[in-house]
């Protein structure tokens, strides 16, 4: 098994080396290249990875830490204050993208649960993509960088409420009382965190904070630790990690933590990405080819011009309001993650799954394109659009 696993670690990643390098030349995203070469490399393409759902456990570490980042660069405060501008926003045009979805799959003879997930699906933009693509000066000192935040963590909430969701499902069916057993335990968590934080981290870190490994193996065993507890609580590990990152966002020794963190955290998501593409049956291509492109079509359009119309009645400005509009105007990660619960939860069918996976491909693609040639990003080609 040793043996077998390193086999697979090689491929892996000597084969993400080599794609992400044509990726980086190509200005697309990285984990467009990591989900082509698992479909490539996977059951359904060559055939070397066979053993996809080995990959895909191991790869749920990296959204537990992804989310467990993406909390320790919240600080409470702002937090609440930039939710504020933006909760109506985000909630109008997630409802819009949900019935366009749901539209799609309607009219292409999908069921109503999988058409309900479609539209679920559509809801939110990359996090990955919108925050790789902006340039650090606007993440953190401007009123645009807020906005964009403040939006994708509020579109974050809601893709954690819609696992949660499919988490609770079992055949089809979302079981009520588990769901509000999980609600009446979500505050207690959180005030049980933030008091272990204060009492218990805290001085630990102040402590300790000279000697980096014991920093590096306390912040891991804080993240895995409430995870494990949230999914025990009957929420999920996602939430808990997500929990446990803002709960410890007011420490001076956040962004030590963050910075040490992120390699690891792209180690897992790298095997993730992978994962989803070795998932995915080329052979059934023919059969969702027109709605995918349909889709994706759809939410590239739309987006941005949703966007636009909403911010600019919050009175923002026309240039801002689409930078922000094109910056959004593809779908998530969290749709390929949805894809893949409701698939394994027997909600939707393989065709459904593919579609959203497929739809969501296209968008990354072309979106980026979109916004590398003609907004402010780091791997601009043009040098007065190009701001680290």
């Amino acid at each position: 098994m040793d043996h077998h696993l390193i086999q697979l670690f090689f491929l892996i990643f000597s084969g993400a080396a080599v794609v992400a390098s044509i990726a980086l030349f190509g200005r697309q995203p990285l984990l467009v290249a990591y989900i082509l070469l698992g479909a490539v490399m996977g059951p359904h393409g060559l055939g070397w990875v066979t053993d996809v759902d080995l990959i895909a456990e191991i790869a749920s570490i990296g959204i537990i830490f992804l989310l467990f980042l993406l909390g320790l660069d919240m600080q409470p405060q702002a937090l609440a204050r930039v939710l504020k501008q933006v909760t109506h926003l985000t909630l109008i045009s997630s409802l819009l993208f949900a019935g366009v979805g749901y539209g799609v799959g309607y009219a292409f003879g999908f069921s109503p649960t999988e058409n309900l997930i479609i539209g679920a699906s559509m809801m939110f933009s990359s996090t990955i993509i919108g925050i790789k693509l902006l340039p650090t000066t606007v993440l953190h000192h401007k009123h645009s960088g807020e906005l964009m935040v403040g939006m994708l963590l509020m579109q974050d909430f809601l893709a954690i409420f819609v696992l949660l969701m499919l988490i609770s499902a079992s055949s089809g069916d979302v079981s009520v009382s588990r769901f509000g057993i999980s609600l009446v335990a979500l505050p207690l968590l959180i005030g049980g965190a933030v008091l272990m934080v204060r009492y218990i981290l805290q001085p630990l870190f102040a402590r300790f904070d000279r000697i980096g490994e014991y920093v590096f193996l306390l912040a891991i065993g804080w993240c895995l630790g409430v995870a494990e507890l949230f999914e025990y609580a009957g929420l999920s590990r996602e939430i808990g990690a997500f929990i446990a990152g803002i709960s410890i966002a007011t420490s001076p020794i956040a962004a030590y933590i963050a910075l040490n963190l992120k390699p690891l955290r792209d180690f897992f998501l790298i095997l993730f990405f992978f994962s989803l593409g070795g998932g995915f049956d080329l052979s059934l291509i023919p059969h969702i080819a027109i709605p995918a492109i349909v889709l994706g079509t759809l939410m590239l359009v739309l987006k941005p011009v949703i966007y636009h119309a909403l911010l600019r009645k919050q009175s923002e400005s026309q240039a801002l309001a689409w930078d922000i509009g094109f910056r959004l105007g593809q779908n998530s990660e969290f749709s390929l993650l949805i894809a893949y619960v409701a698939f394994n939860s027997t909600l939707i069918g393989n065709n459904a799954s593919h579609l959203i996976q497929a739809a969501a491909i296209i968008t990354f693609l072309i979106s980026s394109y979109i916004v590398v040639f003609n907004f402010s990003n780091p791997i601009a080609v043009n040098d007065k659009l190009r701001r680290d």
